[in-house]
């Protein structure tokens, strides 16, 4: 069994030299800076503060990782689609991302985060295509679920499948940091590519 509770920020990546590469698993997470991100990595973790929530998005402007029980990493990628960021700071964030996945042994899974009130943006699409062009596994995590109706659940969720272009094979998880919705479920699946229990 992998516990959670044991989990240790390692580093910030500014540069492909950084990545780790030890051979540990990589669950990744990737996101608009407003999506909730790091409220997300702290209800899985069932830890507080843990991945730092800003007050202002665009915080994350390096590739986060952070080791749980010493067995797989959790990688958080920078926040993307912060509009008062500058250009070039934009493309910085670009390279990174872009250099972290031309190397095809880094990601085992791959967590795409949405906003489930609303369809994915230009920039949500984009990371979309670099997970599918990935060829590795990824599923969608439709956060905020609190915000919305029960009857507007199935409709909305229809319409990040279809703005994304993703067939059935990806999953989407109903997601609410803020009550744990859909938690027990993307652990599984987590558990399920790391091949051991989660507690």
């Amino acid at each position: 069994m992998i516990h959670l509770q044991n989990a240790t920020f390692v580093r910030s990546a500014a540069k492909k030299e950084d990545f780790p590469r030890d051979g540990l698993a990589q669950i990744v997470f990737s996101g608009r800076s407003n999506v909730g991100k790091s409220s997300v990595i702290n209800r899985i973790l069932n830890r507080k503060n843990f991945a730092r929530v800003g007050n202002s998005p665009g915080k994350t402007t390096h590739i986060n990782y952070f080791k749980i029980d010493g067995r797989f990493y959790l990688v958080d990628l920078p926040g993307y689609g912060y509009a008062r960021v500058s250009q070039a700071e934009r493309a910085r964030w670009g390279r990174l991302i872009e250099s972290w996945f031309a190397d095809p042994s880094l990601m085992s899974l791959g967590c795409m985060l949405v906003d489930a009130r609303h369809a994915p943006t230009a920039d949500d699409c984009t990371m979309g295509q670099w997970f599918k062009q990935s060829g590795k596994p990824f599923l969608v995590v439709a956060n905020k679920l609190d915000k919305l109706k029960k009857s507007e659940i199935d409709p909305n969720l229809q319409r990040i499948r279809d703005t994304l272009e993703i067939d059935d094979s990806i999953k989407i998880i109903p997601f609410s940091a803020e009550k744990g919705t859909g938690r027990q479920e993307l652990l599984g699946e987590i558990a399920a590519h790391l091949g051991e229990g989660l507690i």
